[in-house]
């Protein structure tokens, strides 16, 4: 059965860091040129993208449908079984992708691509919407 609580707190947490990127996208170049502020945007996305992999296995593991092969994969499976739509699960799929590069610098990261991922959002809010539905779906 999957634990409505610990999916929702997830969920709560990628919109609270969803709040911070929105705010982080419109910082002045004074702001920017903290050397802090970068690697800030750079955790946050690790952290994000993790939380979405954490509701993922949760799901996949309660309701039977792994176990996955790797994060992407569990991603993949929310897509297949209709907790998200497939392009969407798709997508987020690539995020995992890039948390990974992130956090095992497979290669140098673009830091302009960083930033031009905080004014582009909205597959992880779609991802918060989604598995809401999904959850408040499996109540009823």
């Amino acid at each position: 059965m999957v634990d409505e609580a610990r999916v929702l707190r997830l969920l709560r947490a990628i919109t609270d860091d969803l709040s911070v990127f929105r705010r982080e996208s419109e910082a002045n170049d004074e702001r920017r040129a903290d050397p802090i502020w970068l690697r800030g945007v750079k955790y946050t996305f690790v952290t994000v993208i993790e939380a979405c992999v954490d509701v993922a296995q949760h799901i996949c593991a309660t309701e039977g449908w792994g176990p996955p092969s790797d994060n992407g994969d569990a991603v993949r499976l929310l897509g297949d079984h209709g907790a998200l739509a497939p392009a969407l699960a798709q997508s987020l799929r690539k995020a995992v992708g890039f948390r990974n590069i992130l956090v095992d610098d497979y290669v140098d990261v673009d830091d302009g691509i960083v930033i031009a991922r905080l004014r582009a959002l909205d597959d992880l809010e779609d991802f918060v919407r989604g598995i809401a539905r999904h959850v408040s779906d499996l109540g009823t």
